[in-house]
């Protein structure tokens, strides 16, 4: 007894041979074997592709449309953006750059990361920092904030970028005064620049001697870095990582760029941002360091990453001390997804962990 062959047929994604056949009245034997004559072997339970799928279309003249996975993360997407946007506008509020440091690898960018950090980081508890994070939030003596990323430079930059996050707002190109621009220096700057995402120089170990820094400003007019006083309009600052000089001007004039930002965002409703690292630690399993851009992340709050989700079990500060919620410019560690998320991808809130848990595995 065979099925009664149908000649429109929609799938649901993922299609199998199984599925295909259930919806077309094609014996799976029969699917097979045309596969096999195309050069496809694959078995009934398989997933197959969207080719595979338009050329067994075509060869059993069926007219299939698949319900693709696209269409439930599309519009679970444009759910989130539209309850973002319908946010309370007096929820609007200004919030703290977040700034990403570049430059060479020997021309004291970590070791101006962590000046900034020991001389701008509250301490929460005695002991000092507890961990990294691969972010922090730094507070000048007047209260005003400022994020800094310190995942490693140009590939965090590189792979959100690619992956069409928006995470920095302003980029600070480290330049050692006694050794001037390099390769790097340039390809750093060439990230930020195509990124559009405003400069500001800090020209580090001023301490050395021959430190030069009108010199490091010609090179940077080379590579299309104007300099104020040099006929532009970017800021540097002289500092000195190891001896903490110079740090708080060099805070002071991101903060000016900022300002010209105008940066803002919703402090209520649901959290979206970006994923900054994601590892297993001892003891706690598989953590995430993420940014929260918009809204306010909580405990308890189901998130989707890509095709990972979760449900949020605990969170904590750059300093390790637990939070409850985290509003944005925020940089947090997260335990309770399900996998690894991918470094650069976007998470949002979702309103139950079902929809998450769908939209994830596709």
């Amino acid at each position: 007894h065979r099925v009664e062959r149908k000649k429109d047929v929609v799938l649901d994604f993922p299609v199998t041979v199984r599925s295909f056949s259930i919806a077309t009245g094609i014996p799976v034997n029969e699917l097979l074997r045309k596969l096999i004559t195309l050069g496809v072997a694959t078995s009934q339970n398989a997933n197959l592709d969207s080719d595979t799928v338009e050329i067994l279309a075509t060869e059993t003249g069926i007219n299939v449309q698949v319900k693709e996975e696209a269409d439930l993360e599309g519009g679970l997407m444009e759910e989130i953006e539209a309850a973002r946007s319908n946010v309370d506008p007096d929820s609007l509020g200004p919030r703290p750059p977040v700034v990403t440091f570049l430059g060479h690898v020997d021309h004291g960018k970590t070791s101006l990361i962590d000046a900034i950090r020991e001389t701008r980081v509250a301490q929460k508890e005695s002991g000092g920092i507890t961990q990294h994070i691969g972010a922090y939030t730094a507070e000048l003596a007047d209260g005003r904030k400022i994020t800094v990323l310190d995942t490693p430079g140009h590939e965090a930059f590189t792979a959100m970028r690619a992956r069409g996050a928006h995470s920095t707002d302003v980029a600070v190109l480290v330049v050692a005064g006694n050794e001037g621009v390099m390769a790097q220096t340039e390809e750093a700057a060439n990230h930020a620049k195509a990124a559009g995402t405003p400069i500001v120089v800090a020209i580090n170990k001023m301490d050395v001697a021959g430190a030069n820094p009108d010199q490091v400003k010609s090179q940077l007019s080379g590579i299309g870095i104007q300099t104020e006083g040099w006929g532009g309009e970017v800021g540097t600052v002289e500092v000195s990582a190891l001896q903490k000089k110079g740090i708080d001007d060099l805070l002071e004039r991101v903060l000016l760029e900022a300002e010209v930002l105008d940066l803002k965002a919703h402090f209520k409703g649901d959290a979206m941002g970006v994923i900054l690292e994601a590892k297993v630690e001892k003891g706690k399993g598989k953590v995430a360091h993420v940014l929260v851009q918009d809204g306010t992340l909580k405990v308890k709050d189901a998130v989707l990453a890509g095709p990972t989700f979760g449900k949020i079990r605990l969170m904590f500060d750059s300093e390790g001390k637990p939070m409850k919620e985290a509003g944005p410019s925020t940089p947090v560690e997260i335990l309770g997804l399900e996998d690894l998320p991918i470094v650069g991808e976007k998470f949002y809130v979702v309103k139950n962990l079902k929809v998450a848990k769908e939209v994830a595995e596709g």
